[in-house]
């Protein structure tokens, strides 16, 4: 009878490359810039109406990167990927991806829309001129939990960027925003 150990080890190799694949295929899966900056109009839509609060903040954002649909998905070795746009002015100014990798105690699958505003021009003038921004390590970000009567924290409101996890769909269990690497895509 094989150990538990053994049949872990097995696991973890058969997500690992499962996740490789997937990754692999990703760039020739890539939404158009049409495609990406119609489902950022629409995760943004969904934002403001699920998070009155975050269309404020919004409003007073040097730029807003926007994630629709960001899919992460473990058991064991977990990974994360999605597409989007950052937008100033309301306008699309470049196009993005997320990615990243994780091994530890996690499982399950999860589909979620993730919206970073920079809320001062320095932070959006670092995070454009990086070639590879990581979340975390490149720039803190807080993520936005909304107190009594759905308002958020002043303290919040300090931060330089502010992110908003949205239309989450699935479960997924120690997958987080820390260490995801965000890098620009040509289009």
């Amino acid at each position: 009878m094989k150990t538990f150990r053994e049949n872990l080890s097995r696991i973890s190799i058969a997500a690992l490359l499962l996740g490789t694949w997937a990754f692999a295929a990703a760039p020739a899966l890539a939404a158009s810039k049409d495609e990406i900056d119609s489902h950022v109009r629409v995760a943004l839509e969904d934002l403001y109406r699920l998070n009155p609060g975050a269309k404020k903040v919004a409003d007073q954002a040097a730029g807003i990167l926007v994630f629709p649909s960001v899919v992460k998905g473990g058991f064991i070795v977990g990974a994360e990927y999605g597409e989007g746009a950052l937008q100033v002015g309301g306008k699309s100014v470049a196009y993005y991806n997320i990615i990243s990798g994780s091994f530890g105690l996690q499982a399950g699958v999860q589909d979620e829309g993730i919206a970073l505003m920079f809320m001062t021009a320095d932070a959006l003038k670092k995070f454009r001129d990086s070639k590879g921004w990581k979340a975390g390590v490149d720039g803190s970000v807080a993520i936005v939990t909304l107190g009594a009567g759905g308002q958020i924290g002043s303290e919040t409101l300090q931060k330089p960027i502010i992110g908003f996890e949205f239309n989450n769909k699935g479960l997924m269990a120690n997958l987080t925003l820390e260490g995801s690497k965000v890098s620009r895509i040509e289009r």
